[in-house]
């Protein structure tokens, strides 16, 4: 007798609408296989192209109640949760983007548990880790998490995450699967740090040596589909192989390279703030500063995926996507 053909599955998209929801999307559209629905749930229509009628869209906040009915009404066996606060809009207080953050992925837990949910999928960060002085030259997964408190975004992925350990301790039978990107560019990003790169001119602390790492959006999207596909768990930095200097990225986009004392920079955020000229001040210094430099050895060597691109050929590409032919 044939073997029997396995069950149908549903997958549940938190931010599908988001940049890299649409990614996602896409990615799983294209690598189906056994996944007969795709809830996507957001604050506004997904707009990702489904000829096939797969997508089933319902506008949802992350902190809402009827998640847990969502996902039973759906059968849904495996939950992908982007939804995060990583530009916050004008005038949205610390304590709005703590509740979508921080509960709002309370909420998605709460919610996998009580309909018996299989796996749930979590885009955490690398600034989870932290912006520090002592940081070392290359974070593995073993390095403590001390997201910053100063920084909302660094500050919400450490709790974000100090929840899941929980969760894993509380719930061994929901499966996680943790991912900690650097920064992630592609043709169509467009936040805050990829702001700092599309300046005439880019800022450097004297003495520093702080360096990026760059991770494709096609790339994040590929490790989320096989670990919906493979049932994977764990927890893995995601980046490309190597890492960029300023020096080496004004190279690239013909930036000219300011050089400031840390001090000198504090003091003229400070300044602009103060004359509201910037929304950002001097607890700004160590995100140029110390920036956490993502080792990408687990993911190749137990995930088993290799970027399809390095740290400098991903700024590269994203670069000529911005630059007319």
């Amino acid at each position: 007798m044939p073997d029997a053909a396995p069950p149908p599955r549903s997958v549940a998209i938190i931010g599908a609408s988001g940049y890299l929801g649409q990614v996602l999307t896409r990615a799983l559209l294209q690598d189906r296989r056994g996944i007969t629905r795709i809830l996507a749930l957001d604050l506004k229509p997904c707009s990702c192209e489904d000829p096939d009628g797969v997508i089933v869209f319902e506008e949802l906040d992350v902190r809402s109640a009827r998640l847990g009915e969502l996902l039973a009404e759906h059968a849904v066996d495996t939950v992908v949760h982007l939804a995060a606060v990583v530009t916050p809009p004008p005038g949205m207080t610390r304590n709005e983007q703590y509740a979508i953050d921080v509960d709002g992925t309370h909420n998605v837990l709460d919610a996998c548990v009580e309909h018996g949910v299989v796996e749930v999928i979590v885009t955490s960060s690398g600034a989870a880790y932290g912006y520090h002085v002592d940081n070392p030259s290359w974070i593995d997964e073993r390095c403590p998490l001390r997201g910053n408190d100063e920084f909302a975004y660094s500050r919400h992925k450490r709790l974000v995450e100090e929840l899941l350990a929980k969760y894993r301790t509380w719930h061994p039978q929901l499966r996680q699967l943790v991912f900690r990107p650097g920064t992630i560019l592609g043709r169509n990003a467009h936040n805050q740090v990829t702001a700092l790169f599309e300046r005439s001119v880019m800022l450097k602390i004297t003495n520093g040596d702080s360096r990026f790492v760059f991770v494709w959006d096609e790339d994040v999207a590929a490790c989320i589909v096989k670990g919906i596909h493979e049932r994977a768990t764990g927890t893995y930095n995601l980046a490309g192989d190597g890492a960029m200097s300023a020096e080496e990225i004004a190279a690239v986009t013909g930036a000219r390279l300011l050089s400031l004392p840390a001090s000198a920079l504090a003091l003229g955020l400070r300044v602009a703030q103060w004359f509201e000229l910037t929304e950002y001040g001097p607890e700004q210094v160590p995100f140029l500063r110390y920036r956490p430099v993502l080792s990408n050895t687990a993911l190749k060597r137990d995930f088993g995926f290799t970027p399809s691109r390095s740290s400098r050929e991903v700024f590269e590409e994203y670069w000529r996507s911005r630059v007319p032919a």
